[in-house]
């Protein structure tokens, strides 16, 4: 089983501009994830209330990020979902395509999409994942965003040429 390290770091977002895209379906899980979230940035210190966009499922979650991400107002967005496993493959293209959309936005954007959508084979699983025996997964995308802000706000911003070449040059 996975387990979330936190960093060494005190997370700070006294200073950030987040966002929430939360799905409905499964609303009895996404809601707790959303108060997980919520609840982990007001104890970082996010100075400003925190907009929570809902959508209609996980699959409409990569959009609505992408359209955040692309407002240049936010420093992350938290992407909040459940999707679970029945007895038919529509999970397969629920989940995959949510996670790939979401890695997409990040990688086009520049913007930290924190992926806080559980995918589980049953509703058990999901239920330890939102505040039971597991934690919630919220409150970890939460963390999540908090520190990738904090980490690119340090490193050089990406120039189109002349930076540092990838064959070395640098130091370890």
């Amino acid at each position: 089983m996975g387990e979330y390290a936190p960093t060494e770091v005190e997370l700070d977002a006294s200073d950030m501009a987040v966002a929430v895209v939360a799905g409905r379906f499964n609303a009895h899980i996404t809601t707790r994830l959303v108060e997980g979230a919520c609840e982990a940035l007001e104890r970082y210190g996010l100075a400003t209330e925190v907009p929570v966009y809902w959508v209609p499922g996980a699959f409409e979650i990569p959009l609505t990020a992408q359209r955040l991400a692309a407002s240049g107002s936010l420093d992350a967005v938290i992407c909040i979902g459940a999707v679970v496993r029945g007895d038919t493959p529509h999970f397969e293209y629920v989940s995959g395509p949510c996670a790939e959309g979401c890695a997409r936005v990040a990688l086009d954007s520049g913007v930290p999409i924190a992926f806080g959508v559980l995918t589980t084979n049953d509703e058990q699983q999901a239920l330890d994942r939102c505040g039971g025996r597991e934690g919630n997964k919220g409150a970890e995308a939460a963390a999540t965003a908090v520190e990738m802000v904090a980490l690119l706000r340090r490193l050089s911003p990406p120039t189109v040429s002349g930076g540092p070449s990838p064959r070395g040059g640098g130091s370890c």
